[in-house]
C-alpha cells in the first residue's frame, strides 16, 4: 500500500470528503508521465481518456480497493474531482476509491490489487 487517506471523524454515506482542482495534461504529456513515478498518481481525463490529470489535494493519495468506501467524480468542464463516501465510514477508517472509476468495477488493474 501507498500513503493513504484516513478519517478522524464518522462520515455518513453521501458525505463529500474533498473537491479538488486538477491540472489537465495533453496526450503528449501523458506519454512522458507514464514513464515516470508520477504514472501511479495521475488519472485518465476526458471522454476519450487520451489526456490525463494530476489532482491536487489528497486525491492522489487515496489507495485502491475493489470494495471501496468512496467514489470519485470528474467534472471535465470545471477541471475538478470530487470524492464522496458510498457508505457510512467510521472514525479511524482508511478511505478507499476504486481506480477503475466506478466503485463496483472489478476489472483487473495494472498492479496486483489486494
Amino acid at each position: 500500500m501507498g500513503r493513504g487517506v484516513f478519517t478522524s471523524d464518522f462520515l455518513p454515506s453521501g458525505t463529500v470528503v474533498e473537491i479538488s482542482p486538477v491540472i489537465v495534461m495533453s496526450k503528449e504529456d501523458r506519454g512522458w508521465l507514464d514513464k515516470t513515478a508520477l504514472h501511479d498518481y495521475i488519472f485518465e481525463w476526458g471522454n476519450d481518456k487520451q489526456s490525463c490529470c494530476m489532482a491536487l489535494g489528497y486525491v492522489p493519495l487515496y489507495n485502491h480497493s475493489y470494495a471501496s468506501n468512496c467514489e470519485y467524480e470528474m467534472d471535465f468542464d470545471a477541471s475538478l474531482m470530487k470524492i464522496t463516501t458510498m457508505r457510512d465510514v467510521l472514525a479511524g477508517e482508511e478511505l478507499f476509491i476504486n481506480y477503475n472509476g466506478n466503485w463496483d468495477d472489478a476489472t483487473p488493474l495494472w498492479f496486483r490489487a489486494t
